[in-house]
């Protein structure tokens, strides 16, 4: 049974995240206007639990854990446990939970006589005021939080807009002062200074940009101007443009990005463009290559919410007998399961996959499938494995090799700099032995690399 005590030192940790010296103001709109304060968990609760020890504890100060018996860190008489050992998301992870019970599952802590007593007046007077519910978790693929390019302070848009017409009016162009202020302000920022820019000298900042610069670093810098809000729906649209489509665009972005943010992307298109996304990508793409692109693009990912280890099995067998065993392939099982299922529960069914069939599902799309499908397949399952590690094999690859795709090394660039660029640089240096920024320097030049070099952040 989970015990008092260890449901009081739960709350307590809980509580610790939320608390500012040892006070708690919880607004209860619900019950009564206005703000009540609480005293913490830390006061009420250190008091109850400096005698309750975990096994292994019984020992003197700095004595092994395995002498003792236990399985906590060395330590003296009485020490409390560490219940908050993650950064500010959820109860305590499942190693701290189990560490907390002895080998038959109950647990070993010891509580005072009193506590029961305490507990009741306590919760009676205060917790249900607070109203603990589950704690909010962050889906693994919006976790979101690392990217190279942040908001710059102090900012000021008025003088960015004048240094930048003073950068580029008259004969030639200061290129380095161009560079180094679109670079280091986010991009609301930008916007803010188009806006100044506009108002102070009448004139169209990002006109002014393609009129002064040329090439790769007018692309790069023009990109940076675009509202990140539209930037993927006008990466779509011009790859769907004209004579031809761009498939890498289209499985880049549609296997990436996460079901709100395709929702996102169709609407924007719709808004910008008065045409249906889904539409102008079924008149350019065919068979099932199509299919799985409009899987994606209804954006119905099943969300994280828990994994049936039964449907694991179950997929995990239908992928096999749907490639491996079957004589062709049947690709459907395949879109079906690839578009649909969730990301934790697809990590589940790539182990369920490997422990069955005896390879990684990346061998066997690679073997059963070919062409714009197969990369659209191994973009998603890459994606679903990891979005920083796809990203950055996206950029290894646009740089390597005789020449660089610019096209696809801006795009990456600019559209992950606020998002998980440091991430990306992290996976870079992991799977391919040398840094982001060491590559970009090897394979760029001019004013196109000091942009990019700023962008990237730094070395690793």
């Amino acid at each position: 049974m989970y015990s008092n005590q260890c449901f009081l030192r739960d709350v307590n940790a809980r509580c610790l995240q939320l608390c500012v010296k040892e006070e708690l103001e919880v607004h209860c709109a619900s019950r009564s206007p206005g703000k009540q304060v609480v005293t913490s968990w830390f006061t009420f609760a250190k008091k109850q639990s400096t005698n309750a020890t975990l096994p292994g504890h019984h020992r003197k100060g700095g004595e092994s854990r395995h002498a003792a018996g236990g399985t906590r860190p060395a330590g003296g008489p009485g020490r409390r446990p560490r219940l908050a050992g993650r950064l500010g998301w959820g109860w305590p992870g499942p190693r701290v939970r189990q560490e907390r019970r002895g080998r038959n599952g109950t647990s070993s802590l010891s509580a005072p006589a009193s506590l029961g007593a305490s507990l009741g007046a306590y919760l009676g007077a205060c917790l249900w005021r607070l109203e603990l519910g589950p704690t909010r978790r962050i889906p693994e693929m919006a976790k979101y939080t690392r990217g190279t390019v942040t908001a710059f302070a102090p900012f000021d848009a008025r003088a960015d807009a004048e240094s930048l017409r003073k950068a580029m009016k008259g004969m030639g162009t200061d290129e380095e002062t161009v560079l180094t202020i679109l670079t280091t302000r986010n991009n609301a920022q930008r916007q803010e200074i188009a806006s100044a820019f506009k108002t102070l000298f009448g004139r169209d900042l990002v006109d002014d940009l393609k009129s002064e610069l040329t090439g790769k670093f007018e692309a790069l810098m023009v990109s940076l101007m675009r509202p990140a809000y539209i930037f993927d729906a006008h990466a779509l649209k011009h790859a769907i443009k004209g004579a031809g489509t761009n498939e890498k665009v289209l499985t880049e972005i549609l296997a990436s990005r996460t079901p709100a943010e395709v929702q996102n992307i169709k609407q924007v298109y719709q808004q910008e463009y008065e045409a249906s996304l889904e539409d102008k990508i079924t008149g350019e793409t065919s068979g099932h290559f199509q299919r799985l692109l409009v899987v994606l693009l209804q954006a119905n990912r099943d969300p994280d919410v828990g994994v049936d280890e039964a449907l694991v099995e179950q997929d995990a067998q239908v992928l096999f007998r749907a490639g491996e065993l079957k004589w062709g392939t049947d690709e459907e099982k395949f879109i079906t399961i690839l578009g649909t299922r969730s990301v934790s529960h697809l990590r589940r069914v790539f182990d369920k996959y490997m422990t069955i069939s005896g390879f990684q599902i990346e061998e066997t799309i690679d073997r059963e499938t070919s062409g714009d499908l197969e990369k659209l397949l191994l973009a998603v399952v890459k994606c679903i494995r990891s979005v920083p590690a796809y990203f950055a094999e996206t950029l290894y690859y646009s740089m390597k090799g005789a020449g660089t795709d610019d096209d696809t090394l801006i795009r990456v660039m600019v559209s992950r700099s606020e998002v998980d660029l440091l991430d990306i640089r992290q996976e870079f240096r992991k799977n391919f032995a040398k840094s982001l920024y060491q590559m970009i320097q090897k394979d760029t030049s001019g004013d196109y690399r000091k942009a990019l070099l700023l962008l990237c952040g730094g070395d690793d």
